[in-house]
């Protein structure tokens, strides 16, 4: 019954009166089902978020202090990024200011695929374009002059860049290696098949120079540097959609033999990172978010498998879950135990159920006006409100089966 908003889905009376009439908890017996299980910490999130604590982080947080060593009123910078999460060159900054341990206020603004944009962003970005920093009360409004500002204003902060001549030019070098591989991952997701060979070759590229890296795993030895991070949001992007729309497999599961040994081994170790994990994406929101964004992606039938396996059709979502998706998508082992996951979900649920619910609903209620591309984000679509009980009651389902089990919910 997923459908984007207006797409389609329908009112069903009988399937809704079903749903409303499972046996099912209330919100606040799960809200006390979930806190009689949480960790201290856990339990912390809502006065951390407030407050802008927490290690690690969270994509939540409009303020980041990190722990009470820093005052609100000392903060210098205010980073303007994308609501969703979506945008690369937010990602490589958001990085760069939690490696760093940078406080920082946030700002959301929408990505033009999703909604408007406020004029006061616009008075300060005429062309609208994200991500944008105030620092020390100066505005830079590309994605490597903040980052480069950040290395030099912050000099007691964790350096991320070479301080030597020789390590500037390697660096230097590799950045060009970086838009090179972006390049030819654009050419190739948006264009034919003519080319893959461009593509592999300068991806091999990426591997040779990784495979080479002195004494570490990150492009430039055993410490993680701004190179890392501008490659990061790319290769990240690549794995993701040339597995779906190109049937071009570049991460593997643990174990699993592969032409690019180096770039799965930075891989791991940039998910060693809190600051890497906190931004990391999924597959999913990727392939989706990827052609609004582009204008459009072009499929080859070598990927038809793998994005029926993304999109959980073929009954890859079905459970129990395969692992690694059926070996797609490495699993997230590196979030820790399966149970914390479930905790974390169940308190999003049911924290912002209303909102939820509404969004949801939206399957069965009529597109907004203007249309936007992104087909599961439009801003102003409206809930059909003849299956909101439904809705609600189906989430609740789902809630408690997080935190009892499936078995448990029969």
């Amino acid at each position: 019954r997923s459908a984007p908003a207006g797409g389609g889905g329908g009112i069903d009376p009988q399937f809704d009166a079903q749903i409303s009439s499972l046996p099912s908890k209330s919100w606040n017996e799960i809200r006390s089902d979930l806190e009689a299980v949480q960790t201290p910490e856990e339990r912390r999130f809502r006065s951390d978020l407030e407050f802008g604590y927490g290690a690690p982080g969270s994509p939540l947080h409009k303020l980041r202090l990190y722990d009470e060593s820093n005052a609100e009123e000392d903060v210098r910078v205010t980073l303007y990024r994308d609501s969703a999460s979506w945008c690369p060159y937010c990602q490589k900054v958001w990085l760069t200011l939690e490696e760093k341990r940078i406080p920082y206020r946030v700002e959301k603004i929408n990505m033009r695929c999703y909604g408007e944009k406020p004029m006061s962003f616009r008075r300060m970005q005429p062309s609208g374009a994200i991500p944008v920093a105030v620092i020390d009360g100066v505005t830079y409004n590309q994605s490597n002059d903040i980052i480069y500002a950040l290395e030099e204003k912050f000099g007691d902060a964790k350096r991320l860049l070479p301080t030597d001549e020789r390590g500037r030019a390697k660096a230097q070098q590799l950045l060009r290696l970086e838009r090179q591989m972006f390049g030819a991952w654009m050419y190739w997701l948006t264009g034919p098949a003519q080319f893959k060979s461009n593509f592999v070759s300068v991806l091999e590229d990426v591997e040779t120079e990784l495979a080479n890296s002195p004494g570490g795993d990150y492009f430039l030895g055993k410490d993680v540097s701004l190179v890392d991070f501008m490659f990061a949001p790319f290769l990240e992007r690549t794995a993701a959609s040339m597995a779906y729309f190109k049937g071009f497999v570049l991460r593997v599961p643990p174990g699993q033999k592969t032409p690019y040994p180096a770039i799965n081994r930075w891989f791991d170790a940039m998910e060693r990172l809190d600051s890497y994990r906190l931004t990391k994406s999924d597959y999913y929101t990727h392939c989706w978010d990827l052609p609004p964004q582009l204008g459009g992606c072009t499929h080859e039938d070598a990927g038809a498998a793998y994005e029926r396996t993304v999109n959980g059709e073929d009954g890859s979502w079905d459970l129990p879950l395969k692992p690694h998706n059926g070996g797609v998508e490495p699993d997230w082992t590196w979030c820790g135990d399966e149970s914390a996951a479930k905790r974390e979900a169940a308190e999003r649920l049911s924290f912002n159920r209303d909102d939820a619910t509404k969004f949801a609903a939206r399957g069965a209620g009529r597109k907004g006006t203007p249309p936007y591309s992104a087909p599961l984000s439009d801003p102003d679509a409206v809930p059909a409100e003849g299956v909101l009980a439904a809705v609600d009651a189906a989430l609740r389902v789902v809630a408690s089966a997080l935190l009892e089990g499936t078995e448990a919910r029969g």
